[in-house]
């Protein structure tokens, strides 16, 4: 078995797809293919299923994604600690972020601290604060940036920056709204695990109203879709100020005048792990430039 085959099937055994692994990978279908195929021969046992025309994870092959998920973690590692040796001149940086810190809050932090150590690789995966949390509590992230806080305790949960979450409707819905009458409106909302989500149930109950009895019209997986959906109807959303403002000031969106409370952009990371040079470089490089 090598290091090579072991991520090979990882790749394989994540997408549950051959092609994409090997775009992934930057190799062919066939070699991924022949890499598989070569494990199964070898050790007399059936890593995946044919099922349709997809392919699935077999018992077996469950059990060695784990073992092999380990021991890449700890191959990478060993790599991390030999780049700490040349002070920053190579090694990866991985950061999950949820969506709207990712696209409109640390680009311009990325670009700069790419700049400042050019031989360090970042490797920056968006989910949403359910998601990031459980990249850095498994070790894949060693960063993670979310809205709000996360309730785990093997994380260690610091404000990096603060927001403002704002709501907004279409421009053609010139009604007059006040938070009492948040509670008989027609809302799009973010996904539930999202931190946008989060912050907005906990700012309607401080109002005294129940998000679980809202008329949610929609439910979308992303900032883009959600701008997209309102601004072609009459419900309402709530989204980062950051975000909605130049909609707002070319007439697209109108804000309305409720104001919520700010809600923090939250560092989380493991309080057990071992920080590598270029993940403890970054965070005080995000908190200088915060």
């Amino acid at each position: 078995m090598t290091f090579e085959q072991l991520s090979i099937f990882v790749a394989v055994a994540e997408r549950q797809h051959l092609t994409q692994a090997a775009s992934a990978l930057r190799l062919t279908p066939s070699a991924v293919s022949a890499s598989v195929k070569a494990l199964e021969t070898f050790y007399c046992v059936k890593l995946f299923d044919r099922v349709g025309r997809g392919i699935q994870l077999t018992r077996e092959g469950a059990v060695l994604l784990r073992e092999a998920k380990e021991t890449l973690a700890r191959v990478k590692a060993t790599e991390a600690v030999l780049a700490e040796l040349g002070r920053l001149k190579t090694g990866t940086l991985d950061i999950h972020a949820s969506q709207t810190i990712a696209n409109y809050w640390l680009p311009s932090r990325l670009l700069g601290f790419s700049h400042a150590y050019p031989g360090i690789d970042i490797d920056l995966t968006i989910g949403n604060t359910i998601t990031v949390a459980a990249a850095v509590k498994q070790g894949d992230a060693e960063l993670g940036f979310i809205e709000g806080m996360v309730d785990e305790p093997t994380l260690s949960n610091s404000m990096i920056a603060s927001d403002r979450l704002v709501l907004v409707v279409g421009s053609e819905n010139r009604d007059d709204i006040e938070a009492g009458d948040l509670g008989r409106l027609k809302w799009i909302m973010r996904e539930a695990g999202s931190g946008t989500r989060s912050v907005l149930e906990q700012s309607l109950r401080e109002l005294h109203i129940d998000p679980s009895k809202l008329d949610v019209s929609l439910v979308l997986p992303s900032n883009e879709a959600v701008l997209s959906a309102v601004r072609s109807c009459g419900c309402v959303t709530a989204l980062s100020e950051v975000i909605v403002v130049p909609f707002v000031e070319n007439g697209q969106l109108r804000m309305l005048e409720v104001e919520l409370p700010p809600r923090r952009f939250t560092l989380l990371r493991h309080k057990e792990r071992h920080r590598t040079a270029p993940a403890r470089e970054f965070e005080a490089f995000c908190r200088a430039h915060a």
